[in-house]
């Protein structure tokens, strides 16, 4: 399985995130939800996922703090095409966002 990093924004630790890509992409629709996975070492206090765009449209957010280690399912709703904006924040204060084909990419990895 190949890896793709993104470069967070803002983060004096380093954190990237870290997206696993299937085997063969999945098309013009993007899967039915995403999955978040922490590897950080502190908690991911709010991650939200948006259309891309001059009026982006929210279609996932984190409804608690995920733990580190640990990784949650979230279920895109009304999704609309593959390009989406995503962005996380993290306990420690440190940030991320990336521009994403979740037509393609149907896990994301927080890492250090």
């Amino acid at each position: 399985m190949a890896f793709r990093k993104l470069a967070a924004i803002g983060l004096g630790l380093g954190a990237v995130l870290s997206l696993a890509l299937p085997a063969a992409a999945q098309g013009t629709r993007p899967h039915p939800q995403i999955t978040i996975n922490n590897q950080r070492s502190v908690p991911l206090s709010s991650f939200e996922i948006a259309t891309a765009g001059d009026q982006p449209r929210l279609v996932a957010k984190l409804a608690k703090p995920l733990a580190p280690g640990k990784s949650i399912a979230l279920r895109l709703n009304k999704p609309q095409g593959c390009s989406y904006t995503v962005q996380g924040r993290f306990e420690d204060d440190a940030t991320s966002d990336a521009d994403m084909d979740l037509c393609r990419d149907r896990v994301i990895r927080l890492t250090e």
